[in-house]
């Protein structure tokens, strides 16, 4: 037995921001002072460090569980099974469904629950529920659908992560254009086929770390003071990352008995490419050999950082052979890696 992703899924919006479209935004330092540099400068910055040229921002009309239901309509489609088979429908976001200019998040019914509406599911048994986790929250779904599965209490479980960044970003804060909106799913279930997931690690860094993402107010003081938006501490997270990401690989990698040199394809959480390539350069430090050519895809560049929603689209898009240069085989060793708010890091040895 072995417990595999059978289907996938993603819902990639088709409204394009591009990275000029920030030259009219008035940016601010946190204390609502004015940046010393010119917003072409700003830009061309944020490019270099981050390597987005641009990102998908959702249509006016649809939120987080809107993407998430066209995800999961794929993902399902693409197993070729029944949804009123499903187990468990598990969903991660990070701020609910957030109207269009609005600034009130609605988890009520929980956005899980609103896809099992949607889907037309009439099966009380398969249980939907959301997991707040940050970034990582769809590694971890699929590493609670494995338990399940092991445990004998599920067989198919749908897991699912969609976000609306830009419903939740302070426009007058330079690191708003980091962020973009999507979806990805996935079916896990049991099959008679080998592989599937080998091995999976997760950690939860609180005692310092718990707030280096939270929520806070807009660099622009005349703003309401009661409104929040989502904040980060890129270089407390970024020195987070590259100490502790590495290392949740390798002890992962370790315990799955496979050998680095098998590893075919790295999927990491497209947070910011310099990042990612910091995390995979120290990654094969530890076992002092050089970086595979093509090892690490990535689809930051036009998609930007969807948060939960990063991994499953790019798993989904190298899956179907959408991502030039960059393709799986049967038998082909992988993995999974996150890291985001809370702080969390996770990851996955998978054998496809």
């Amino acid at each position: 037995m072995a417990i595999k992703i059978t289907g996938s899924g993603s819902y990639i919006p088709s409204s394009i921001e591009k990275n000029e479209n920030f030259h009219e935004h008035h940016f601010l330092n946190v204390d609502g002072s004015s940046l010393t540099h010119p917003n072409s400068v700003i830009i061309e910055k944020f490019k270099a460090i981050t390597g987005i040229d641009e990102r998908r921002y959702a249509f006016d009309h649809l939120t987080s569980s809107d993407l998430a239901f066209f995800a999961a309509e794929k993902a399902i489609a693409d197993a070729k099974i029944d949804p009123e088979e499903l187990d468990y429908i598990i969903m991660a976001h990070n701020f609910g469904d957030v109207k269009h200019n609005t600034i009130q998040t609605d988890a009520l019914p929980c956005l899980a629950s609103r896809v099992k509406h949607s889907l037309r599911i009439k099966n009380p048994k398969c249980v939907a529920y959301d997991i707040l986790f940050g970034c990582p929250g769809w590694i971890e779904g699929v590493i609670q659908a494995n338990a399940f599965i092991k445990a004998g209490i599920a067989k198919k479980c749908l897991v699912i992560g969609s976000e609306t960044l830009s419903r939740v970003v302070d426009k007058h804060d330079r690191d708003s254009m980091i962020y973009s909106d999507g979806a990805g799913a996935t079916i896990v279930q049991e099959t008679d086929e080998e592989g599937g997931i080998l091995a999976h690690e997760t950690g939860s860094f609180t005692y310092d770390e718990a707030y280096y993402l939270y929520f806070g107010n807009s660099n622009n003081k005349d703003l309401c003071p009661d409104t929040r938006y989502i904040k980060m501490d890129g270089r407390k997270i970024y020195e987070f990352a590259l100490k502790h990401v590495p290392l949740a690989m390798k002890t992962c990698l370790d315990k799955s008995g496979v050998d680095i040199k098998d590893v075919k394809k790295i999927f990491i959480h497209q947070a910011n490419e310099k990042m990612d390539e910091a995390i995979l350069k120290r990654f094969y430090k530890l076992y002092d050999i050089e970086i595979p050519d093509g090892i690490m895809p990535m689809s930051i560049r036009e998609l930007g950082n969807s948060s939960v929603a990063t991994i499953p689209t790019l798993f989904d898009l190298v899956r179907n052979n959408k991502l030039e240069n960059h393709s799986l085989s049967k038998g082909d060793i992988i993995m999974f890696a996150s890291v985001g708010g809370g702080m969390h890091v996770n990851t996955i040895v998978y054998q496809y």
